[in-house]
């Protein structure tokens, strides 16, 4: 084992222990600290858990990569995942922890009164979040892979064990302070390479502020090349795909079960606020980071890559091809690497860059670390989701509502072992890149439930019948466009990654058209839909608005 790798391994065992630890010490001995932390999470740390929740490998590992290919196209995937954040943070998140419910698929049960809305949303968020966390042990498999110099595919077979462990011992309660942990350590490791490359290309350590100027050199290099110019607006893709991405990534993040259970972890609406409100702080660090880090990267390579002798490339292009996620060939047979010649993954760009750069093995065992960090703090909170969804909602809500504390936390552990497992064998041979994988479970969750949702907080009307028809319509359209667009067959140009633009407005019209068309919701479901838009002191009742009993009428 070559120092680099000692390193590398010592760093992310060191920060395996950690996690078990904060596991192990936090560990579930309730429903409720296994589902919601007992819903006492203070605001700040519970925004840096959905910080380190929402950081996810597609974040940390692909976003910068696929920054760095696209250009200015890649840009949806920024504004869409932080947009998103505003719809969940205003519309949704605060009326949805006054209703007091543990899971989406009860919130939408109990709003709608209807056993059956609540078995398909439950199947719905399974669905969502499985998607989701093939994405995350693909992006382990990447780590890990290149760590220990293996193919990915052995990887992520090492990640799917090392999360069950994980994420079984400690349910929301310990993944809460776990998440805390990851993500201090992965914004860490994913500032300090941009640091030291601004400083080193420009002599400048503030990357946010420097790399303006490198985009413009790379549009001159990409002249010289003839090729499309980094920063030409929808050089790369169709402007109707660039806002169907960007859409179907707002409407998913406001409904993704994952992200929206993070808010019940708090005591009051005010705290679910201010939740939202710190999250979109530290999202904010690495968000305005990753354009930086495929700015450089994308300089690095043309610069000191492309060019130089097929025979003279430095040494971490081997270990790169050994992965599979890296070729280079020399096609024309001139003995020198071209830029056209060079096939990179957008999923290995962050890992890769402390090596292209040539920082150091103390930086490169870092980012390991935090892609580690950032691939297991979603994978925790989406095996939670399944779980929940599983044992909460369709175990103890509909099938055994006797079941004991006990027995709950057993089916709930038990789902959390076999979908990780089930969830790495397709992870294996993974169907997309990590960030087309992620955009997957965005369109789906947009399109199956970011209606639904909106529509039962803000409009009372809104009935059972049409709730279960949008839900199912919505979900059927949007994964059917997938596999349709998967297959070449697309409308006006969006492909797979945009389907929520196609899911979302029919679920919409279905979920109005059939609410409109069958009987209202009983008075009293409409009158709870009404007091959720109140603050917790305040209660809707026989059609006026009262006060707590300690602050009178």
């Amino acid at each position: 084992m070559d120092q680099q790798t000692l390193v590398s391994v010592l760093m992310i065992m060191a920060t395996f222990g950690l996690y078990i630890g904060i596991s192990v010490y936090n560990r579930a001995k309730a429903t409720s600290d296994f589902y919601v932390a007992s819903r006492g999470v203070p605001p700040f740390w519970n925004g840096m858990a959905i910080g380190g929740d929402w950081m996810s490998a597609a974040s940390f590992i692909g976003m910068a990569g696929t920054v760095m290919i696209l250009g200015y196209d890649g840009l949806a995937y920024i504004m869409g995942w932080t947009g998103g954040y505003l719809f969940l943070t205003f519309l949704l998140a605060p009326q949805l922890r006054k209703y007091g419910r543990y899971t989406v698929p009860e919130f939408i049960g109990d709003r709608f009164g209807s056993n059956t809305a609540r078995l398909i949303a439950a199947i719905a968020t399974i669905i969502i979040s499985f998607t989701y966390i093939i994405g995350q042990l693909s992006g382990s498999g990447v780590v890990i892979g290149r760590i220990l110099n293996i193919p990915a595919i052995y990887g992520t077979m090492i990640g799917v064990v090392v999360i069950a462990i994980y994420a079984t011992l400690g349910g929301m309660k310990g993944i809460t302070w776990t998440q805390v942990a990851q993500y201090i350590i992965l914004i860490i490791a994913y500032i300090i390479p941009i640091v030291f490359m601004s400083l080193q290309i420009t002599s400048n350590p503030l990357p946010w502020l420097t790399y303006g100027n490198i985009v413009t050199q790379l549009g001159e290099l990409d002249r010289e090349l003839g090729i499309s110019e980094y920063f030409a607006p929808f050089a790369e893709s169709e402007k109707s795909q660039f806002i169907a991405l960007m859409f179907t990534l707002m409407v998913g993040t406001a409904a993704l079960p994952h992200v929206i259970v993070r808010f019940y972890t708090v005591t009051t609406m005010k705290a679910a606020r201010w939740s939202g409100a710190w999250a979109l702080v530290f999202i904010a660090l690495l968000y305005l980071s990753a354009p930086a880090y495929a700015a450089f990267s994308r300089f690095i390579l043309m610069t000191r890559v492309a060019g130089q002798p097929i025979d003279e490339l430095p040494a971490w292009t081997t270990t790169w091809v050994n992965t599979g996620l890296l070729q280079v060939a020399d096609q024309n047979g001139d003995g020198i690497l071209q830029w056209e010649e060079i096939v990179i993954s957008n999923d290995i760009v962050v890992m890769a860059t402390p090596e292209i750069a040539n920082l150091g093995v103390f930086v490169i065992g870092l980012v390991a670390a935090g892609a580690m960090a950032a691939a297991l703090s979603t994978a925790g909170g989406l095996l939670i989701t399944i779980s929940s969804s599983f044992a909460h909602d369709i175990y103890y809500r509909l099938v055994n509502p006797n079941a004991s504390d006990k027995k709950r936390l057993a089916a709930g552990r038990w789902a959390i072992v076999l979908s990780t497992i089930v969830a790495g064998v397709v992870a294996l041979d993974p169907p997309g890149v990590i960030t087309q994988i992620v955009a997957w479970a965005f369109a789906i969750a947009g399109g199956t439930f970011f209606p639904v949702l909106l529509l039962g907080v803000w409009w009372k009307r809104a009935n059972a019948k049409g709730a279960i028809a949008g839900m199912l319509v919505g979900l059927s359209v949007t994964l059917t466009y997938i596999l349709l667009a998967r297959s070449g067959i697309t409308l006006f140009g969006i492909q797979d990654t945009g389907a929520g633009l196609i899911g979302v407005p029919i679920n919409f019209i279905v979920t109005i058209l059939v609410s409109k068309m069958t009987a209202a919701p009983s008075q009293k479901l409409q009158d709870d839909v009404v007091d959720l838009r109140y603050p917790e002191q305040m209660t809707y009742k026989d059609g006026e608005v009262w006060m707590d009993e300690s602050s009178g009428r």
